[in-house]
């Protein structure tokens, strides 16, 4: 007796139509394909399942469970928050030697020079570094470190260049005008320092050290503009209405 057919039927590993019989089929091989390519990484590959990787030809391992690497987010910001902040340290250092080193420099300048405006503004400012030095020792305790300073290479050099300009000018307002600019390139310096400094803390959301600096910037800022107005209104004229003649 012959098997019956049944219209539109297949019994074909049970499916029933040829649109099933296809799709059966495509599954099918898809599943072989992705077999067949996990064997293919686990041979040429093995670290890979284990949680190591290489990156190069020398073929060196990467452990991608304990790395500690980010590539964005607050982890980024963390470090770059932290390098920040050394720098911030080594520059309040910085200024901290320079600023000591200075009082000295500006003590031998007023004893050179013979302005009497010159002299005062010299001896004011003098003070106000002794004050800066003090709210440097602040920040010092803000940071939990003890005041120690780094030697500050360029004001080192302003000191030793205004040093050589008053010994090589003639005493009265060719000295008085040598030692203004000698004066106001440790200001100028001073001024850059102290801004930058600012802006470091700003950053870093230190916001007493950030109080602090901005005092310190803005009697710079004043003594550079009182030399100035002593070079202008008095000190250059005279010291060039003066023969340059030995």
């Amino acid at each position: 007796m012959k098997a019956r057919k049944v219209k539109g039927q297949h019994s074909f590993l049970g499916c029933r139509k040829p649109v099933e019989h296809r799709r059966f089929i495509h599954g099918l091989l898809s599943s072989f394909h992705t077999s067949v390519r996990s064997i293919v990484i686990f041979v040429q590959y093995p670290h890979f399942l284990s949680g190591t990787l290489f990156i190069d030809s020398s073929r060196k391992p990467i452990d991608m469970k304990n790395s500690k690497t980010k590539a964005s987010g607050n982890g980024a910001e963390e470090e770059i928050s932290s390098k920040l902040g050394k720098l911030f340290e080594d520059g309040v250092r910085d200024i901290y030697w320079a600023e000591k080193a200075l009082l000295k420099a500006l003590g031998k300048m007023a004893k050179n020079a013979t302005s009497e405006d010159l002299i005062a503004a010299l001896e004011l400012h003098q003070t106000e570094t002794e004050d800066q030095v003090l709210r440097l020792e602040k920040i010092f305790s803000l940071l939990g470190k003890s005041p120690r300073g780094k030697k500050c290479d360029g004001m080192e050099g302003l000191i030793k260049e205004g040093e050589s300009m008053m010994d090589e000018s003639d005493e009265g307002p060719m000295r008085d005008a040598a030692i203004i600019a000698a004066a106001q390139k440790a200001e100028h310096y001073e001024i850059s320092s102290y801004g930058t400094l600012r802006t470091f803390a700003q950053t870093i959301g230190l916001n007493e050290a950030v109080s602090i600096l901005e005092e310190t910037l803005d009697e710079e800022k004043e003594t550079d503009t009182k030399l100035s107005e002593l070079a202008v209104s008095n000190v250059n004229l005279l010291a060039a209405s003066q023969s340059g003649e030995e």
